[in-house]
């Protein structure tokens, strides 16, 4: 199997996109969506933008490489009765069987940055969006003090080497990294754009403990590091770095969880 796609089948994220659907919302109104407005969500998870971006008006096709991601996805349109949004399995690095210049805002937010190959990534992004049309990544920053990185960053270090050639998805946070690989997709420089934004990880009935015991059970890259620190014995000193990170970014001061993470928003005019 695809290792990505291994990944992100391991867990449900879906329990971790619960804490993400405000700043979801609140990304995608931020967007000044207009319908008629035709979207594809790349790297969608089960809707956290693709909900939101269907019901401000936009036809919205979400696409995502892990099977049960895509089913939970067209099971919330489906109940939420968005006739205009549908998900589909692909791959970020190849969509095949989708048109070029099919979608006039391609958005991937925490999403594509995973795919392996980003210089395909970049490729295809282009070439599905159509000329006047936009693309937004929103991708983590590698070394960022903040939650999500901090994650990643501590996971990693708790699972073996990854193999020859990989390229870390946290590149995508760096800005010469972008400017490179849409260059390479034949997209000046001047027609991209990068700032610092914040999302938040909301949970008001959830401890940082709890919060950290859904990541430990349901988001691949920190199951992985658990697989990996159960065999030497280090699961312990993961939960506890884990777990400090988690009470020590948590604003919430009522019992609750609210943590900011930092990202780069980049916007690409095609």
């Amino acid at each position: 199997m695809n290792p990505n796609k291994a990944l992100w089948e391991k867990g449900d994220f879906t329990q971790i996109a619960a804490f993400m659907r405000e700043s979801g919302e609140a990304l995608v109104k931020s967007l000044g969506i207009t319908p008629p407005l035709r979207v594809l969500d790349l790297g969608c998870g089960d809707g956290t933008t693709a909900v939101p971006l269907a019901r401000l008006g936009a036809d919205v096709v979400g696409i995502d490489i892990a099977r049960n991601l895509v089913e939970a996805g067209n099971q919330r349109a489906a109940a939420a009765g968005l006739t205009r949004l549908k998900f589909q399995e692909g791959d970020a690095c190849n969509l095949e069987g989708v048109a070029d210049h099919s979608f006039d805002l391609t958005l991937s937010v925490f999403g594509a940055m995973f795919a392996p190959k980003p210089f395909d990534v970049a490729k295809e992004m282009v070439r599905v969006t159509k000329p006047g049309g936009r693309i937004v990544m929103g991708n983590w920053i590698p070394n960022d003090p903040t939650f999500v990185s901090q994650v990643l960053r501590i996971s990693s270090s708790f699972t073996p080497p990854p193999p020859e050639g990989f390229v870390s998805p946290m590149t995508w946070g760096v800005d010469t990294h972008v400017i490179e690989r849409f260059g390479q997709a034949g997209v000046p420089k001047e027609k991209i754009s990068m700032v610092k934004d914040t999302f938040h990880f909301s949970a008001p009935d959830k401890t940082s403990a709890d919060v950290i015991g859904l990541f430990r059970r349901f988001y691949g890259p920190t199951m992985n590091a658990f697989d990996a620190a159960d065999k030497n014995g280090k699961a312990e000193e993961l939960q506890k770095q884990l777990l400090e990170l988690a009470i020590a970014q948590n604003t919430n001061t009522s019992g609750g969880t609210s943590i900011p993470a930092t990202f780069l928003r980049v916007t690409v005019s095609v």
